[in-house]
């Protein structure tokens, strides 16, 4: 963890949340069950037919694993950066965790779709629904990210956030506004499209890789050109 923790803090963010708390704990329990719920199969192959099906599986399972991560990760960076506890952000966190939950099987049914790996699709309506269902999960939860960054922002002098600090966190909101917006713009190139070619869209989603791009620089411009605050200032979690 504490490579990891260096990673985060590279950009001169002090870290305030690197004690695990109750928050992290129960978050992490929620990940965890929603990790199950994306399984391949939870039971052993008996012959080869069965193995060969479950492997037919792995990539969907892939892709969804690794969405859930990013999301995780995105959580994790969060609580070790502003360690907050406070009413606000249990309530969004609590939000994210809901989303997260609900934001599990359109996700695997998607990628299943995508694989073709037994998942039926009957209609080309059903795939302009189920387009429209993942981008209202995507943006829902990076939506409700980026309340927890204003949410830590309107806190930033009991944080006593530094003036680099300051800078960041408003880099940190607009990263996880744009995702969210990537989100609904993909969902509204997807009503406009055929519904038999909607899915076509989530090409949209590519412009993540923009806005990460840009928003990266004027994180590492603000790093080298704003002092760093002394790691022995760093407050207390909260």
């Amino acid at each position: 963890m504490q490579l990891l923790d260096d990673h985060i803090g590279r950009d001169g963010f002090r870290l305030r949340g690197t004690a695990m708390s109750r928050i992290d704990a129960f978050s992490d329990v929620v990940f965890g069950f929603a990790l199950t719920l994306i399984v391949v199969s939870l039971d052993v192959p008996k012959n080869f037919a069965d193995l060969h099906h479950l492997l037919r599986g792995f990539p969907p399972f892939a892709v969804t694993f690794l969405m859930l991560m990013l999301v995780w990760h995105t959580h994790y960076k969060f609580f070790r950066r502003f360690g907050l506890h406070d009413m606000g952000t249990i309530s969004l966190n609590a939000a994210v965790l809901f989303c997260v939950l609900f934001y599990v099987y359109p996700l695997k049914f998607m990628f299943a779709a995508a694989f073709g790996t037994g998942v039926t699709i009957d209609t080309a309506q059903q795939v302009r629904e189920l387009t429209l269902l993942y981008c209202a999960g995507f943006s829902s939860i990076y939506f409700l990210f980026a309340g927890m960054y204003a949410n830590a922002w309107r806190q930033r002098e009991r944080l006593a956030l530094t003036t680099l600090e300051r800078r960041l966190t408003g880099i940190y909101f607009w990263e996880e506004c744009c995702s969210a917006l990537v989100g609904v713009v993909v969902a509204i190139i997807a009503m406009l499209l055929p519904a038999a070619d909607s899915a076509t869209a989530a090409i949209g989603f590519s412009l993540i890789g923009v806005h990460e791009t840009v928003l990266g620089r004027m994180r590492g411009k603000a790093s080298q050109t704003l002092p760093h605050a002394d790691p022995a200032a760093c407050a207390p979690d909260m």
